[in-house]
C-alpha cells in the first residue's frame, strides 16, 4: 500500500532568502501538528517554468510567488482566478491532482483582512480611500478597495501616466490626482494606503505633506521594513488610527495554507511574534 505523501509548499523568488513566508508557515505547521514542509526556492527565470512543471512530481502541492515572479507565472498557469486575471498578477499557486496549476492573487484579500483586524471600526463605505503608488501592490489594493464598496478612490503616483493607466483598467471610482496635489487628497481621505517602496529600509522617505490627516482617519503602510514608517509614525502623532504592513503580508497567506495543509490558520500575536524573530 502507497503511504500518502508529506505535502510541501515553498516559495519561489529571486531573491527570496529575505522572505519571512518560510518562518510564518513553519509556525502555523507546528502550531496546529500539522504534516508537511515549507521551502524557500531561488529560481533563475530561464529555469521557471521548468520548475513549475516539476515540484508537482516532487510532491509539492502548492507555493507563494514573489518579486520578480508575479506576472511570469501567468504565462504557466493552466487556470488563472478572476481577481488574478483583474490585478495582472499571481502570488499563490496551487497544484490540483490532475496536474493542473491554479493561480491565485490573495495580496487584496490580506490588505482588506489586516485593516479589520488592525482597525475594528474601519468601513470602506466611510468615505474616499487615497492610494499612494500604482503600482503592482497598488492593482491588488484597488481591486480589493472596489470589492469591498470604497466610494471613490483617489489615487496618485509620481509618474501620471502610471496611475492614468489604472483609471483605464478599474473604472470611474478612481479619480487620479497629480503627484504635487496629494497633499490635497490626504485631507479628503478617510483611508490612506501607501503602496510604494517609499519609507522602506534603503529606500528614500514618503514626502507627501501629511499636514492634512485626520484624527480617526485610517493610515496603513504596505511596507513593514521599518514596521514603524515615518507615514505612520505622523499619522499616529496626529490622532490617527494606524496600521502596520507585516498583517497584509501574514493574512495573504491564509488561503494558500488553508488549501495546501488542511486548515485555516489564524493570525493572532503569535503568529506575529514567530515572523518577527
Amino acid at each position: 500500500m502507497t503511504k500518502p505523501r508529506i505535502p510541501l509548499a515553498g516559495v519561489i523568488g529571486s531573491p527570496v532568502a529575505h522572505s519571512k513566508s518560510p518562518a510564518l508557515h513553519a509556525h502555523w505547521l507546528r502550531k496546529y501538528g500539522l504534516r508537511g514542509h515549507y521551502i524557500p526556492m531561488d529560481i533563475t527565470s530561464d529555469r521557471l517554468a521548468d520548475a513549475l512543471r516539476m515540484l508537482p512530481e516532487l510532491g509539492f502541492v502548492g507555493v507563494n510567488v514573489t518579486i520578480p515572479y508575479k506576472e511570469a507565472v501567468m504565462e504557466v498557469a493552466d487556470l488563472i482566478s478572476d481577481r488574478a486575471t483583474l490585478i495582472g498578477a499571481a502570488n499563490t499557486l496551487i497544484f490540483r491532482a490532475d496536474g493542473r496549476i491554479h493561480a491565485d492573487n490573495t495580496d487584496g484579500f490580506g490588505f482588506i483582512e489586516n485593516l479589520r483586524q488592525g482597525a475594528s471600526n474601519w468601513s470602506a463605505q466611510a468615505g474616499p480611500a487615497l492610494v499612494l503608488g500604482a503600482g503592482g501592490a497598488a492593482r491588488a489594493v484597488l481591486a480589493s478597495l472596489l470589492d469591498v464598496g470604497c466610494p471613490e478612490i483617489l489615487l496618485t503616483n509620481r509618474t501620471r501616466v502610471r496611475a492614468e493607466k489604472l483609471h483605464d483598467d478599474f473604472g470611474n471610482r478612481i479619480r487620479v490626482v497629480d503627484w504635487v496635489q496629494a497633499a490635497n487628497a490626504v485631507e479628503e481621505a478617510t483611508t490612506v494606503i501607501n503602496t510604494t517602496s517609499l519609507g522602506m529600509t534603503g529606500h528614500p522617505e514618503l514626502r507627501v505633506p501629511l499636514d492634512g490627516l485626520r484624527p480617526g482617519t485610517v493610515v496603513t503602510d504596505l511596507v513593514y521594513a521599518p514596521l514603524q514608517t515615518r507615514l505612520l509614525r505622523v499619522a499616529q502623532e496626529q490622532g490617527c488610527i494606524t496600521v502596520d504592513g507585516l498583517g497584509m503580508l501574514l493574512h495573504q497567506a491564509v488561503p494558500g495554507f488553508e488549501r495546501w495543509f488542511g486548515t485555516r490558520p489564524e493570525v493572532d500575536d503569535a503568529t506575529r511574534a514567530a515572523v518577527l524573530r
